[in-house]
Formats: C-alpha cells, sequence, structure tokens
C-alpha cells in the first residue's frame, strides 16, 4: 500500500471491497497495517462486516479503491500469473497459536503440499495437529496465508472453509492435482 492509501485506510479504520473471481465474488478488508480478511462469503457480507467491526474498528467502509493492491494479486494469482503475494497482512483477527500455525503455513512455497501433523511438527508442538486444523479452519486470509496446501495425512483433502471444491481448484492451480 502506498502512504497516502495507508493514511486514508487509517481514516477508515477497516476498508472492504470485492473481487469477481474463478472461485466467485471474495470480499477483501485491510487495515492501516495489512490486508485482514479475504472472504469467500461477499455475496452476503452482513456477518463478515459484523465481525471486522466488533473485533477491529466500527469504522468500517466500503471503498474498493483502497483494496486495489490486493484485490489485483489475488487476481494475478487466481489466472496464473503469481506465485507470491507481496502484501502487508494484519494479523488482529489471529490468536497467538493460530499466528505461529498461518505463519508456518504461509512458509509452504506455490506448488507444494503439506500435512496436518507436519505443521503441528513444524510449530514445536507434534501433538496438536487437530488444534493446527482448527487454526486453519479459521485462517481470516485464505489465499493469501495459503492453508489450501494443508492435506490430511496420506494425501486427502482434508477441510476447508470455502469448501472442498475451491480446496481442489486452488491445488489444481499450483498443479498440485491433475
Amino acid at each position: 500500500m502506498t502512504a497516502s492509501t495507508v493514511e486514508r485506510v487509517t481514516e477508515l479504520q477497516v476498508a472492504w471491497g470485492t473481487l469477481e473471481s474463478p472461485l466467485g465474488q471474495l470480499l477483501v478488508a485491510v487495515t492501516s497495517r495489512g490486508l485482514v480478511r479475504v472472504s469467500f462469503e461477499a455475496n452476503d457480507p452482513a456477518a463478515v462486516l459484523e465481525v471486522l467491526a466488533r473485533r477491529i474498528s466500527p469504522r468500517v467502509m466500503e471503498a474498493p479503491a483502497l483494496v486495489d493492491e490486493p484485490r489485483r494479486q489475488l487476481d494475478e494469482y487466481l489466472a496464473g500469473r503469481r506465485k507470491r503475494f507481496d502484501l502487508a497482512v494484519d494479523w488482529a483477527l489471529v490468536s497467538p497459536f493460530g499466528r505461529e500455525v498461518l505463519g508456518a503455513c504461509a512458509a509452504i512455497p506455490f506448488g507444494q503440499v503439506s500435512t496436518y501433523g507436519a505443521l503441528s511438527a513444524a510449530i514445536g508442538r507434534p501433538r496438536a495437529s487437530r488444534a493446527t486444523g482448527n487454526a486453519l479452519g479459521a485462517n481470516p486470509i485464505p489465499i493469501v496465508v495459503p492453508c489450501h496446501r494443508v492435506l490430511r495425512t496420506g494425501g486427502g483433502l482434508g477441510g476447508y472453509t470455502g469448501g472442498l471444491h475451491l480446496k481442489a481448484h486452488l491445488l489444481h492451480l499450483e498443479g498440485v492435482l491433475s
């Protein structure tokens, strides 16, 4: 985000807009610290916006121009033209444990996968694979923080907040699934 964008977002606290994508309409929200939310629930944003208002600030406003950069990068990724996101992230909606999990998840490279157990071990909690799965399920920034790259031990897809069809689509896009 540019300095003027950060100033404008600071005035609003939370700016949001939508993105038409192959996955359906996405809701994208930013704060002055960075991307705070990507939601598959853009067709009915009330619940998402209520959580942002309650947990971050009641000053939530639709301001599409202020979310142009994350929308552009998401669009490029979903079109197969981007393998890494270059966005600041605001972890305000994530617990400390969730941040550990999502930080490790963010390190999984494009086109590669891990398992819930391996991710748990990577953060030094090898017996916390169920808690790791719960933290991934609560990921407020899917796609950018690539929780779709985490599978069940044995290769099963596991779960995905947007639905398994979206997880399969993203893994296919990355060449993991044929």
